[in-house]
């Protein structure tokens, strides 16, 4: 009855003896390695090991075989393996051995990962590329930056941004603007050849290095050539589209001897260059930054706010695709300014950058998240509060016991909670991450990805963190219909997700046509205007009243 069992598997089987010889093998095995059972009976299992790795493999399986503990036993590993025609490919195998009076004996469950391997090396590549023009993307081309000075290369950085895009975009709509985008990363490569990498930074903001070449007079004849390409119309589709250029220009390492000091300096000077009319280049110059006292004041200005109240949060709902039913929501700070009225956090929240304002604005939006999911649980309903850590929280060595404090001081369970990390700042610094995150999951706390495949997403080692939810970003949400590659990463991401058993949450969800292609991928929570925006938290706490009575979303807004 065993070996029916062992026959009918789609898992591939094998047992060897002590010798290391061949005593049985499924037919799945069979199958997968291209043998006939009664050929392979009583050979050595080095047949389908690589012969680089046969050394290592025969003094393991002697070592066990004498008593040894075997360090793998139970334990899924992904190696290399050999089929009858001598190619290799890689499986993932899960040993066990033990004794019988006959002697010694190990047993193998073995899977094909190479589709799953083929999957993640397409995701490596799309996480490193835009995948609308098919430039590196901003961790790709600053990371190649910082390459190049670390290795003390002379090198010159142009920032540009396209001047009459939103024009463009206004007047024939987003796949006009996305065509007009493809055209621009196909003119600029094209116009610098192989001296210079090119990458789209997001938006319509390009960025060109020319390492090895720190002459400003060398900069300021390209940054010319540049200009004159744009003079040039774009023909799209019977459309003759009028497109100008500002650069910013910065030289290493004269104006920044890191990417990040490089990169400021070059913003620098494009802000300088779109200030004086557009259509135009500009180097930078030490008194731009003088720019950065605006930062300063805006940081005295929040210093005020807080202090006096003025900072709110607002709730964002999140919802059960399948059912309409309000599983969390997304807390989101506000600013209600007394000159300039209510203020999103993308006006004030990049000032803060590494200044300690920001850990302390960090722990008050904590404490009120934990507030709100106490209300909003009263009778244990079981729903989240997903509240975004600035990454000074996230490398504070107190995180854990601040968020341990909130939890308790708020009496909501460690699971109503969750916080959510960018991909940017966890992949700082990995191994620490990796323990930060261990820490919080200790807790019970949940842990989330936000705007997960913008960045550098570091697939391989997504494994190795504590994760609870997927969030995927809005940018791949709203052209899934009619964008391959953006419903492609989206299928992958929510198909990984799902194989990790994670949540998996959709951002930016705006119409029932992007809902229904999620829910037939397998996406399990999505958040977006389709749902309701973000919210006072008296109108949330109405909002979730009202849907929870209704018993989902749908029913309550038929009442």
């Amino acid at each position: 009855m065993a070996h029916d069992f062992a026959a009918a598997m789609n898992l591939a089987l094998i047992v060897v003896d002590g010798e290391g010889h061949i005593q049985f093998a499924n037919p799945a095995f069979c199958c997968m390695f291209g043998y006939d059972f009664d050929d392979i009976r009583g050979r050595p299992i080095t047949i389908i090991i690589p012969e680089r790795m046969r050394g290592a493999h025969t003094v393991g399986m002697s070592n066990v075989a004498a008593g040894a503990k075997p360090g793998l036993g139970g334990k899924a590993v992904e190696v290399s393996a050999l089929k009858s025609d001598g190619s290799e490919f890689p499986i993932e195998i899960t040993l066990s051995t033990w004794k019988t009076e006959s002697g010694f004996w190990a047993g193998a469950a073995i899977k094909d990962i190479s589709e799953r391997r083929e999957r993640d090396a397409k995701l490596m590549r799309l996480a490193s590329h835009d995948t609308l023009t098919g430039l590196p993307n901003r961790h790709e081309f600053t990371t190649h930056l910082a390459q190049k000075l670390a290795a003390g290369a002379p090198c010159s950085l142009f920032l540009m941004d396209l001047d009459g895009f939103k024009e463009v975009n206004d007047a024939h709509g987003h796949v006009v603007g996305d065509s007009l985008l493809q055209a621009v990363a196909v003119r600029i490569p094209y116009l610098l050849g192989d001296r210079a990498t090119v990458g789209r930074l997001g938006g319509d903001e390009f960025a060109v290095l020319y390492a090895d070449s720190g002459d400003p007079l060398s900069a300021q004849k390209d940054a010319s050539a540049i200009l004159d390409a744009f003079r040039k119309p774009f023909s799209l589709g019977g459309l003759e589209l009028e497109l100008g250029v500002s650069i910013g220009i910065a030289i290493a390492p004269l104006h920044g001897e890191d990417g990040d000091e490089l990169l400021a300096s070059a913003d620098f000077a494009l802000y300088r260059a779109k200030a004086a009319g557009g259509r135009g280049y500009r180097f930078f110059e030490p008194s731009m930054r003088s720019e950065s006292q605006a930062k300063r004041d805006m940081r005295d200005d929040l210093r005020r706010a807080m202090r006096q109240g003025e900072l709110e949060l607002y709730y964002q709902p999140q919802v059960e695709l399948s059912s309409r039913r309000v599983v969390g929501f997304e807390a989101l700070i506000r600013w209600n300014h007394p000159q300039h009225g209510l203020l999103l956090p993308g006006r004030f929240l990049p000032s803060l950058e590494q200044s300690a304002l920001a850990s302390e604005i960090g722990w008050w939006t904590l404490d009120e998240a934990c507030r709100m999911a106490h209300k909003l649980n009263g009778r244990g309903e079981g729903c989240k509060v997903a509240v975004n850590l600035f990454a000074q929280q996230f490398r504070s060595p107190h995180l854990r016991e601040r968020v341990m404090e909130a939890v308790q001081r708020h009496g909501i369970a460690p699971s109503w909670l969750e916080l959510e990390v960018t991909e940017e700042v966890t992949l700082n610094d990995d191994e620490a991450s990796l323990q930060t995150l261990k820490c919080i999951r200790d807790i019970g706390v949940g842990v989330a990805f936000d705007d997960f495949g913008t960045g550098y997403a570091s697939l391989s080692s997504l494994q190795r963190y504590p994760l609870t939810t997927l969030k995927i970003d809005r940018g791949f949400i709203r052209d899934i219909q009619t964008s391959a590659s953006d419903a492609a990463i989206t299928r992958a991401l929510v198909a990984m997700s799902r194989e990790m058993g994670l949540d998996t949450v959709a951002e930016g969800i705006e119409t029932e046509a992007q809902a229904a292609v999620l829910l037939a991928m397998g996406c399990g929570q999505g958040q977006g205007y389709l749902y309701g925006r973000p919210m006072p938290a008296q109108d949330a706490l109405n909002f979730f009243r009202q849907v929870q009575t209704a018993g989902g979303l749908r029913a309550a807004r038929a009442l």
